[in-house]
């Protein structure tokens, strides 16, 4: 009930036709009469014999009344019937969020299958389905650090730049400092009372304009909390050692080098946690007990539109013309009185 007196109208001044159909009807049925009609009448009988009035002679206003109504519900279709414009309080989790992913071509080392940049961009990508109130954004670095996607509700996009991430999109090296710093100069203006960067690596920082040390401090100043993950096993790995003329990977076993004092330090300062992953299973734990960690609940407000009513409104008008057709043309006949 509520629904329907909350309907608007476009054009409102479209019902001053009603009172219009009401006359045309009273036209109708003037002239019928005048012109000797019967009203609708059932195929006429014996005028000498008196017959019982009859459920067909009881019912034959009805085509009119059909009529009648089609006509009027084609004037409130006109009139652009619409639900109301609404607002509703709602509770949200949302953080502001920014992925730093090393692309650096030690990312492609076979410890993780197919390789740890991979794995690495599908767990990302299922955090991120996983997370559809939260603004996302991604950064990636190797010896530069670059905004592949500023923090967005569109996770759609977010979620074809981050599948089309590669190494060697920028030049090799380990920038952190520069990856956590772009990741920071992204949140340092959102008003959320929640920011987050997850920076995942897997070496040492060797290169970059901004160190680590720096940037955590920017993170902190700025209210970011920073979750550092060193991703690949301890020991060796098959990892990329150089490279041939054409641009394909030379693979060898090399060592496993992650900075893990400065990724629990950065974390540490900013109120985070560092964590090791190495393999596939122990990454997605990973992200999953950062979803858990990371709930802010907040009240938001909701609009809606509730749809135009406009073809339902004519769909019912039709139906009752075919109604009256079908009454006319089955049951009832008109006919003209001697």
């Amino acid at each position: 009930m509520n629904d329907l007196l909350n309907i608007q109208f476009d054009y409102p001044w479209v019902f001053a036709l009603i009172p219009l159909v009401g006359l045309l009807a009273w036209l109708r049925q003037r002239k019928n009469k005048k012109e000797g009609k019967g009203w609708l009448h059932p195929v006429l009988p014996d005028p000498t014999v008196k017959y019982p009035i009859s459920l067909r002679q009881r019912l034959r206003w009805l085509p009119n009344f059909f009529r009648a109504l089609a006509l009027i519900l084609i004037v409130v279709a006109l009139a652009r019937p619409r639900g109301h414009i609404g607002m509703t309080e709602v509770n949200r989790e949302i953080v502001d969020i920014q992925l730093a992913l090393d692309i650096s071509i030690s990312m492609k080392a076979k410890d993780f299958s197919p390789d740890r940049l991979g794995v690495s961009k599908k767990i990302a990508a299922e955090f991120i389905e996983g997370r559809p109130s939260d603004r996302i954004g991604l950064v990636i670095f190797s010896g530069e650090s670059f905004t592949q996607c500023p923090a967005t509700l569109d996770h759609q996009v977010l979620q074809i730049l981050l599948s089309k991430i590669e190494t060697g999109m920028l030049v090799d090296g380990t920038a952190i400092g520069a990856g956590l710093g772009t990741a920071v100069a992204r949140l340092k203006d959102s008003e959320s009372t929640s920011k987050v960067v997850i920076l995942l690596t897997d070496g040492v920082n060797n290169s970059g304009n901004i160190t680590p040390a720096t940037a955590a401090e920017i993170a902190k100043t700025f209210g970011v909390r920073v979750y550092t993950i060193g991703v690949g096993k301890k020991g060796s790995a098959l990892s990329p050692v150089a490279m041939n003329p054409n641009g394909s990977l030379v693979f060898g076993m090399a060592p496993v080098e992650i900075d893990e004092v400065l990724l629990k330090d950065i974390a540490a300062q900013t109120g985070g946690n560092y964590y090791r992953a190495e393999n596939e299973q122990s990454l997605k734990t990973i992200f999953e007990e950062i979803d858990t960690l990371e709930k802010t609940l907040i009240q938001d407000k909701e609009f809606y539109v509730r749809p135009d009513l406009f073809w339902p409104v004519v769909a019912l008008a039709a139906l009752f013309l075919m109604l009256e057709w079908a009454l006319r043309l089955l049951w009832f006949k008109s006919v003209t009185e001697p």
